[in-house]
This record gives C-alpha cells, structure tokens and sequence, in this order.
C-alpha cells in the first residue's frame, strides 16, 4: 500500500508552489515563454526564502549503466519538490507520466506540472504524489 500522507513542510512547500504559481499568472498572465515564467517562479521562491535549484540534472541508472544527464528537472524545491513549468496551449497526457517517472526515479514524493497558458491558472496546475 503507497502511503500518501505528506509532511508538514512538503504541504507547506505546495502551498508555496501554489501561491507563486497564482502571483506569476495574476500579474503576467499567458502566452509568454516558458523561461520567462521560470525565471520569475524562481525569484518568487528567493524572496521567500525557499531553497530551490533549477534545470537540475539526475542521473539514471538502469541495471549497471548510468546515464549521467539521464533528465532535467524544470526546478526542484527544497530538494523535496518537483516543479515542471509549461506555457503550452494544449495539455499533453505525457506530461504526467514524466513527472511521475520523474518522481520513482529521484525517490522523491511530491510533484507539481504548472502550464501558465491557460486563462485560469488552477486548470494549469496539476499535482501529483507518489
């Protein structure tokens, strides 16, 4: 059985992605690049003193090969968070069967795909636990 109940900070910490997530999309709103977004999603974080990393490589192993820049996480929060930006028009299901492979291949637990086009943004959020 996967046990889904989350600590203290990583529900702290979605809260934050949250609340960025909307800040960003309030004050510039769709249609921009998704480096742009990136970048602002990253100094929110800084200004509130959050740890974060971005464009972060992960190795991946299979069986006695390691593939060094194996995937790139978008931002990774607090070394317990996965944040995969978009500013895509359309959805793909793809998205989140990477960020759940994303998620088994760090052994991390939480995980959030943000695509900021959208008109609203809590339609672009999806957040996923493994």
């Amino acid at each position: 059985m996967m046990h889904t109940q989350l600590s203290e900070v990583e529900n702290e910490l979605g809260n934050a992605v949250y609340d960025v997530a909307f800040k960003i999309h309030r004050k510039l709103g769709p249609g921009l690049l998704e480096k742009v977004y990136e970048e602002c999603f990253c100094y929110e974080l800084f200004l509130r003193n959050i740890p974060f990393k971005k464009q972060v490589k992960v190795p991946i192993h299979y069986e006695d090969l390691e593939i060094e820049n194996g995937l790139r996480l978008d931002i990774l929060v607090d070394g317990k968070i996965i944040v995969e930006l978009k500013a895509q028009e359309n959805n793909h299901a793809v998205w989140e069967a990477q960020l759940l492979s994303y998620l088994k291949l760090t052994g991390l637990r939480l995980g959030y795909i943000i695509n900021f086009h959208t008109p609203l943004i809590k339609d672009g959020i999806k957040r996923r636990i493994l």
